[in-house]
């Protein structure tokens, strides 16, 4: 059984029987035809369908707002802005297709060389619940565009987003079966995997989890594209613009209640401006108004899981007794729902747990350093390599300093987003692949060499 909890109030919205196996086997007989179909249809026939889908998505707004609300506990306020970043990426690879998908000619002696890029066939996407529409659409979108399928095995606390998504695209006028959703629990994953219908697969989740699905992608010979844990830096130097540094900074932390793998964790500010900063970060965070999501005026919700909030004031407990001081928050709420209040932990050092794990919630934690080389040092300090933001005046330190920093996007004085112009993944144990951009556009196709020589 799979259930749909109100992480709010702790109350069951709905449950699901799991697929059978008989079930999935005509899911998959489905998706294969449905995509062998669609695989035929004029890349700009396919994009005019991506523009029906941010149509739908763009009518449904404030129903799918609701619904992500409800399941996973966002503000109704940032759900609405998921949706409509969906709805716009839609567009753009509706737009931008035909330029990252079209034939490429290549010169030579040849009559007629060109690279051309066929889909692979059905994909299977493995996704979390922190966000639940937009994980799906950034992989969808270009995945589509390409002429691909997509099977969608979606986090078991959001089963209610992951069908309304399936219907969003039938609704929008795609092929039946082109986009499934199943509903299974996730150790029959490896069995999906390895079903030779399909063809590739895509994670987002835990580098835990991401292992196990690289290695059973790897002994199936079926790529894989992993975008997981992170443990994001955010450097502060000293001659940064110290308020506009701050107020991004608890948006970078705050937004979703923390629950991102692009979310700033660790924030590196140099010592001489390091008491300004905190005490910026600390009177802008005890602003933050925590509450039933659905309420006007709520800027933060509860965690998604009452487990994953256990494992959060755990971090913050083991990093206080550590030495850590605790600045604004860090006590476990009483009462329904899985809440938990902006948290700031300051004079951290890099061996205690908040600094070292990955703290998937509201914690924030200031750890002082030197100069810029500490600072650049203890960003690369950590198994993980998904984002980073670098703030500082120097914008030609700021280039230099960007490669040295071991992350798949570094921002300058800006918070760390995704935006489907722009590539989107990791190093280290944060993954490997790229979503979105042109670089994502391709992930899941086959680039293919065509040479024609002329006629004898």
């Amino acid at each position: 059984m799979i259930e749909s909890i109100n992480p709010a109030t702790g109350a069951t919205l709905a449950e699901f029987d799991q697929h059978t196996p008989s079930q999935l086997n005509a899911i998959l007989d489905r998706a294969a035809a449905a995509q062998a179909e669609w695989a035929l249809r004029p890349l700009a026939e396919r994009s005019r369908m991506l523009r029906e889908a941010a149509r739908v998505l763009r009518i449904r707004k404030a129903e799918y707002a609701r619904l992500i609300t409800l399941e996973m506990g966002k503000p109704v306020a940032e759900a609405t802005a998921e949706i409509e970043k969906c709805a716009w990426t839609c567009e753009f690879y509706a737009e931008s297709a035909p330029r990252y998908l079209g034939d490429m000619t290549v010169e030579s002696n040849a009559s007629d060389s060109k690279v051309v890029f066929d889909p692979l066939g059905v994909v299977l996407a493995v996704m979390p619940w922190n966000y639940p529409f937009w994980q799906f659409i950034r992989f969808a979108a270009p995945a589509l565009a390409a002429g691909n399928g997509a099977v969608l095995k979606h986090a078991n606390n959001v089963p209610q987003c992951a069908l309304a998504l399936e219907s969003a695209f039938q609704e929008a006028g795609f092929p039946s079966g082109l986009v499934n959703t199943v509903l299974i629990d996730s150790s029959r994953v490896a069995g999906l995997i390895d079903d030779p219908r399909i063809a590739a697969v895509t994670l987002t989740g835990s580098t835990e989890v991401g292992k196990k699905v690289a290695a059973q992608a790897g002994r199936a010979l079926k790529k894989q594209v992993l975008e997981l844990g992170g443990s994001d830096p955010f450097i502060v130097l000293a001659d940064a613009d110290i308020e506009q540094a701050a107020l991004t900074a608890v948006r970078a932390r705050y937004q979703n209640a923390g629950q991102s793998c692009i979310s700033s964790k660790r924030f590196l500010v140099e010592q001489s401006v390091a008491d300004r900063f905190v005490a910026h970060f600390e009177r802008l965070a005890q602003a933050i108004v925590t509450g039933d999501p659905l309420a006007e005026g709520v800027t933060m919700g509860p965690m998604a899981r009452s487990n994953l909030r256990a494992d959060l004031h755990s971090q913050v407990e083991r990093t206080v007794a550590a030495g850590a001081r605790l600045r604004l928050g860090g006590k476990m709420p009483t009462g329904p729902g899985a809440f938990y209040p902006p948290t700031l932990l300051d004079h951290v050092t890099p061996d205690m747990p908040a600094a070292r794990e990955e703290t998937f919630g509201p914690v924030a934690a200031i750890i002082r350093v030197k100069d810029a080389d500490e600072a650049v040092r203890l960003a690369n300090a950590t198994e993980f390599g998904l984002g980073a933001a670098l703030w500082t005046a120097d914008l030609d330190r700021a280039r230099v300093l960007v490669r040295r920093i071991e992350a798949g996007a570094v921002f300058v004085n800006g918070m760390v987003a995704s935006d489907a112009r722009l590539p989107f993944g990791g190093i280290k144990q944060s993954g490997y692949g790229r979503e979105l951009g042109a670089f994502g556009a391709r992930e899941f196709t086959n680039v293919k060499t065509v040479w024609i020589g002329p006629a004898v």
